[in-house]
């Protein structure tokens, strides 16, 4: 039985102690929070299992094998370096770190340390991506040429990160999961309409090798909730909108087409471009639906009970992580280019 211990018991902190909970193999042993509302909720929801304020008597308990880091990601790298040299696996909330220096320093001390980290990129393990993946894998789509992506809604506004830390975590890592491709450069543009100066709205342009590119537009300040992708290839193009019950994804057999032909109307023989365009059918592949979370904890129990890599280890929230700075840093440039290699 590994032993689990949650740090942070706010908004996402129960779904995380629930999951783990209910694990084969895991059970949640401690809670910290800092909040003495959130840790009465925490001892009503787990009678028996220990409550502690200061998260330190949790990251050196010799009974917990796993920390769930559940906080702001101002305090991610403290928690989890303490729970690293302690000898705990770490569970961490998205974003990994807030800089991709603290991010390599966690990752070289896990593996000194022979300990797993996971990052919680909860969307890698819902039906619709795993789905999404199988196709692109398969060569259905064909050549991939765009990823777009809306994620938009009102609220909730956050008092430490703008909303590029906020949302968009989850689309770049939805990316870089199901294209496995290094970013070459980014643009970003946002603007903070409130006296906080964190950005409230943003639209991020992501380039990468062979005319793949890709683009986020994120939002607080959106009266609707909108989560729909857009993936195009050159054999098929789908939608995802992960807010309908189903016909999740859509895949759509239309495209265009490049033909070089000769133009004979000039004197001198030279090359044209005739486009051709293909519309055919729509379909709706069939979708699992599960609890993404619930599968998240057993894939992470089973990587540790079997020595395996998560593929949602540190080094895939190092690669969110160092695109968020590049991100941050082109919004202060006023949506200047900034190359990632």
């Amino acid at each position: 039985m590994i032993n689990v211990g949650i740090v942070g018991f706010g908004y996402w902190g129960p779904n995380v102690a629930r999951n783990f909970n209910t694990t084969p193999g895991a059970r949640v042993v401690a809670v910290s929070d800092a909040d003495d509302r959130s840790l009465a909720r925490a001892a009503q929801s787990y009678p028996g299992v220990r409550m502690m304020k200061d998260c330190r008597e949790l990251l050196t308990a010799p009974d917990i094998d796993v920390v769930a880091i559940v906080t702001p990601v101002s305090s991610h790298f403290e928690i989890a370096q303490m729970a690293l040299s302690n000898g705990k696996h770490i569970f961490i909330e998205k974003p990994f770190t807030a800089s991709t220096s603290q991010a390599e320093q966690l990752i070289e001390l896990a593996e000194r340390k022979k300990l797993k980290i996971m990052v919680d990129h909860t969307f890698l393990f819902t039906g619709a991506v795993k789905k999404i993946k199988e196709l692109i894998d398969d060569g259905t789509l064909g050549d991939l040429y765009y990823f777009d992506s809306i994620r938009v809604n009102l609220g909730l506004f956050q008092k430490d990160v703008n909303v590029v830390w906020d949302l968009a975590p989850h689309d770049l890592s939805i990316m870089d999961h199901l294209l496995r491709m290094e970013p070459s450069a980014v643009m970003a543009t946002g603007v903070a309409h409130f006296q906080n100066q964190l950005e409230d709205v943003a639209y991020i342009t992501i380039y990468f090798p062979g005319n793949v590119i890709a683009h986020l537009n994120v939002n607080w300040l959106s009266p609707v909730k909108i989560r729909t992708t857009l993936i195009g290839g050159q054999k098929k193009m789908l939608v995802w909108n992960d807010l309908v019950s189903d016909e999740k994804i859509r895949v759509y057999d239309k495209g265009v087409e490049g033909l070089d032909c000769l133009n004979t109307d000039s004197k001198e023989k030279s090359y044209g471009l005739r486009l051709s365009y293909r519309s055919g059918d729509m379909w709706a592949p069939r979708v699992n639906q599960v609890e993404a979370l619930q599968g998240e904890t057993s894939y992470f129990i089973d990587c540790i009970n079997n020595n395996i890599t998560p593929k949602n280890d540190g080094n895939a929230g190092l690669r969110v992580v160092r695109m968020l700075e590049a991100i941050k840093k082109s919004l202060t440039k006023g949506g200047a280019l900034v190359r990632l290699n």
